[in-house]
């Protein structure tokens, strides 16, 4: 999937397109889901043209790669998800799931989470 300049992540990167924003630092930006599938549910984007988990992998400075983890854990913690618990989902590629080719995480929780695949 290669990245799409016009995608909703990087116009909203780019301020041409509003956020609810619950996070911010010089390597991300997070903001509540507009379909949220938990009672929260926040996406955490960097700020970079990063595709995917492969790109970002590749081509992201270890300081973005680490900011990206920080950020999901002081967003659990900010938002109160730390102690009952909550989900980090960051699908890959067409099999994998993913809508928007600039890699994003979901940080789902506020409640008991289903599990995650039916079993086969």
């Amino acid at each position: 999937m290669p990245y799409d300049n016009d995608n909703i992540f990087a116009r909203i990167l780019r301020g041409e397109l509003p956020c609810n924003k619950v996070y911010e630092d010089e390597h991300v930006l997070a903001f509540h889901d507009i379909n949220p599938l938990a009672p929260l549910h926040i996406l955490v984007i960097p700020k970079g043209a990063y595709a995917n988990t492969d790109s970002f992998a590749h081509d992201a400075p270890p300081a973005q790669q680490a900011a990206l983890m920080r950020a999901i854990g002081v967003i659990a913690r900010e938002q109160g998800l730390a102690d009952n618990g909550y989900r980090v989902i960051i699908n890959q590629g067409d099999h994998g799931g993913q809508e928007v080719p600039h890699l994003h995480a979901h940080i789902l929780g506020g409640e008991k989470l289903a599990a995650m695949l039916v079993p086969r």
